[in-house]
């Protein structure tokens, strides 16, 4: 799998503690990027941003949504040219590509990173290609108008239906068909992620030599994981999740409003704290439904 430094330029002095309580727990920050390499951001800005909370004994996550659009304090990027403002948090992936988005992520949420995984939308089709599609229940009829196909131009439909990769691409891309705009595509996403879960983890895919194959291989090309973080391990310690052992919330907001010429997500920072707080604890988070754990195998 490709490897990137997710850490080295972030200031130890800067960075929360672990809590004694939650040592065992793991934070993974997940990207979600239009760039095919995370070492050279190149202006690009990360769309998508989830802090995933693994419980202390592996038995469920919470996955946090933080809309891209999040007016936070972005810290001084390391060759001193940008950030120390306040912006869109997902300004410091352009800024400072992934130590920035470390640091601006931690200075947040309190919460220490312990890995990161970055995933570039231009594989993720792949992925879902290799399972032989999706199970997505949509939500509403709508037409995006910013598809893979040529014309631009993908219905869907209400109802439950099995989507390719390239139409998993643009359920989970879309924005711009909805009133509630990131809010929906954060809803659509989440979807995606649990789906894909599920689907790995059934139809007989661990059993069949061949299409696990064709979908680990899949997955590598499409992720990029900080240099620590040991996959043998972590696909261990996790094989026994699945779509009900995860909690799937956004991070509390205001809503939208204009900052100078720009339209931003206002954070409603008490909730956020205590939401963070939980996290950080290893504690149940305020206000979400308690995902079913199960006891590691």
């Amino acid at each position: 799998m490709k490897r990137v430094e997710a850490f080295d330029q972030v200031p130890e002095d800067d960075r929360p503690p672990k809590v004694e309580a939650a040592k065992n727990a793991m934070n993974f920050l997940v990207l979600g990027s239009d760039t095919r390499d995370p070492n050279t951001p190149g202006g690009s800005r990360s769309d998508t941003i989830i802090l995933m909370h693994l419980t202390k004994d592996h038995s469920a996550a919470d996955l946090i949504s933080i809309p891209r659009d999040t007016w936070v304090h972005v810290p001084k990027s390391a060759n001193g040219k940008f950030g120390n403002t306040d912006a869109k948090i997902n300004a410091a992936y352009a800024w400072g590509g992934v130590p920035l988005t470390v640091q601006t992520v931690e200075a947040f949420t309190g919460v220490r990173i312990d890995h990161v995984a970055i995933i570039d939308f231009a594989g993720f089709k792949e992925i879902v290609d290799a399972l032989g599609g999706v199970e997505i229940d949509v939500e509403s009829t709508f037409t995006s108008t910013h598809s893979l196909n040529k014309d631009s131009i993908r219905h869907f439909t209400k109802g439950p239906q099995t989507m390719d990769g390239a139409a998993a691409l643009d359920y989970a891309r879309e924005r711009y068909a909805f009133a509630d705009g990131d809010f929906a595509r954060i809803r659509h996403q989440q979807q995606v992620i649990k789906a894909i879960l599920n689907k790995a983890v059934s139809g007989g895919l661990l059993t069949d030599p061949g299409r696990l194959n064709a979908f680990l291989k899949a997955t590598a090309d499409a992720v990029t994981v900080d240099k620590d973080l040991d996959m043998f391990s972590v696909a261990n310690d996790l094989r026994h999740l699945r779509g009900e052992n995860l909690t799937f919330l956004t991070n509390p907001s205001k809503g939208t409003g204009m900052i100078g010429s720009e339209s931003v997500v206002l954070p409603d920072l008490p909730a956020s704290k205590a939401l963070f707080d939980a996290v950080r604890q290893d504690l149940p988070l305020p206000g979400a439904p308690a995902a079913p754990a199960v006891t590691p195998s």
